[in-house]
């Protein structure tokens, strides 16, 4: 089996989970852009049109067909949703695209849809406001107050996230991140409702975790594996420790239930006064995931399982807890060898 792994950037370590999960029997190709390590540890790499392309679509269906390629996995949030709204198209193909519905997608990149989303299954999350008025208002009720967390509602990482300690900041960071939307390729998400496409949250002061909740394909929980986070880089886990956490499982198992992704779901989580608030949900595989695979978990091996028909192996789901891992800068000789 041949699989196609689009957006990989830099997570090179995921192109080298694959490949070792398919152990020969297949090619994993990544995409997209040419300044890449991913690409280099790819067994073939392709540069495709910009994912707001109109031609996008057909030319990954047309490369997939020309390398018989059987699955797509997706690693950034816009490709998530452009491929999700276009599942049809590569059914018909018989192309299996490793990404939930379209639904799931929209909650999980638009941070207000996730807002509404926790507060619905009765998940503690920030409170949260689409503009500087609301924002306001719920300060003279007394819900929130400064210091705060504003960022681009469409956003990834930690792209444009300020925190603002009073009201002349606000004015000056909601303004500065308007700017910063138009000139970044999250303006094409944001377009969708321009005048509402900054959010402004409470600012969780606490001990920060993750997990990784892990579905299969059907959108059925298979399991979880959280982590205490040990330091951040870039708005991505730097360094982590596996830990057995009671009530970030009941979080995980309702999330897996309530949500129904498919695969990976890494979720961002604070917790402050005895209460663990979920800040992020990505619907895909994250910064967090090596960990999870270092204390002994094989999602991509499960993922090639059940993309095979097969049952997976209980053993890809056991995991080690107090395994502590931290991420490496490894340069590499940038090799121009891709189609």
């Amino acid at each position: 089996m041949n699989i196609l792994i689009t957006s990989a950037g830099r997570r090179s370590y995921l192109i080298n989970y694959f490949k070792e999960a398919l152990n020969g029997n297949g090619e994993v190709h990544a995409s997209n852009s040419l300044w890449s390590d991913a690409l280099q540890c790819a067994d073939k790499a392709v540069i495709t049109p910009l994912i707001n392309h109109r031609q996008y679509i057909q030319f990954l269906i047309d490369y997939c067909l020309k390398n018989k390629i059987k699955a797509i996995i997706p690693l950034f949030d816009f490709d998530l949703w452009k491929l999700s709204v276009n599942k049809e198209k590569f059914d018909k193909h018989n192309i299996k695209l490793v990404v939930s519905d379209s639904k799931v997608i929209n909650i999980c990149n638009d941070k207000w849809n996730t807002y509404k989303f926790l507060k619905s299954i009765k998940i503690n999350t920030p409170e949260s406001s689409l503009s500087i008025l609301e924002s306001q208002k719920k300060i003279k009720r007394g819900l929130i107050n400064y210091p705060l967390i504003i960022k681009p509602r469409w956003g990834t990482g930690s792209l444009s996230t300020y925190q603002v300690n009073n009201y002349h900041e606000l004015i000056i960071l909601f303004n500065k991140i308007k700017q910063e939307i138009a000139s970044n390729h999250i303006k094409y998400e944001s377009s969708q409702d321009i005048e509402k496409s900054i959010i402004i949250q409470e600012k969780i002061n606490g001990s920060e975790y993750g997990v990784d909740i892990f579905n299969d394909l059907n959108s059925n929980y298979l399991t979880s594996v959280s982590k205490k986070k040990l330091s951040m880089r870039a708005g991505e886990t730097d360094s982590a420790i596996i830990i057995k956490n009671k009530s970030i499982s009941i979080i995980a198992k309702t999330l897996s239930n309530k949500l129904k992704h498919v695969a990976n779901l890494d979720v961002d989580i604070i917790y402050n006064n005895n209460k663990y608030y979920v800040i992020d949900l990505n619907c895909r595989f994250g910064g967090q995931y090596p960990f999870s695979h270092l204390a002994g978990v094989n999602f991509p091996k499960a993922i090639i399982n059940m993309l095979n028909q097969k049952k997976v192996n209980s053993k890809f789901l056991l995991y080690n807890t107090g395994t502590i891992g931290i991420k490496q800068i490894n340069p590499i000789i940038l090799k121009n060898e891709v189609s």
